[in-house]
């Protein structure tokens, strides 16, 4: 059986996340996720009369910020690095980009074995994280 077989698919498809200023919060992850894989995939206006940026990794954007009223409330999002190597960058282009943080990359074994994190606030609050699971 191949892995796809024997493991649904993930079940979230995307989500957004309403930001005070937009082009500071694009501009931020657009360099906080690089490492990652995620580019910057969308860009339009949307329906409550805002926009909306998409990123993720072209061309189907998984994150979205958007515009259109009062920024949300404390978010966490992790997303999923390759390898440690990953996670560090993230952080190191996170920070740069001006996340203020939050928790430097290393083994967090209290949430399971081999996890592997970092921690970044966003423009915003957010507490935003890379992670990977991989041994060594």
């Amino acid at each position: 059986m191949t892995p796809r077989e024997t493991a649904p698919m993930p079940a979230i498809r995307h989500l957004d996340l309403a930001v005070r200023d937009l082009e500071r919060s694009a501009r931020f992850y657009a360099a906080a996720l690089a490492p990652l894989g995620f580019a910057e995939v969308a860009r339009h206006a949307n329906r409550a009369g805002g926009w909306t940026v998409g990123f993720g990794v072209p061309p189907d954007p998984l994150f979205w910020l958007r515009s259109d009223g009062a920024p949300s409330v404390r978010v966490h999002v992790a997303f999923l690095a390759a390898d440690r190597a990953g996670v560090e960058a993230f952080h190191r282009a996170a920070v740069d980009a001006g996340g203020v943080d939050h928790g430097a990359p290393g083994l967090r074994p209290h949430y399971g074995p081999g996890y592997y994190a970092a921690f970044v606030l966003d423009p915003d609050g957010h507490n935003i994280e890379a992670v990977c699971r991989l041994a060594g």
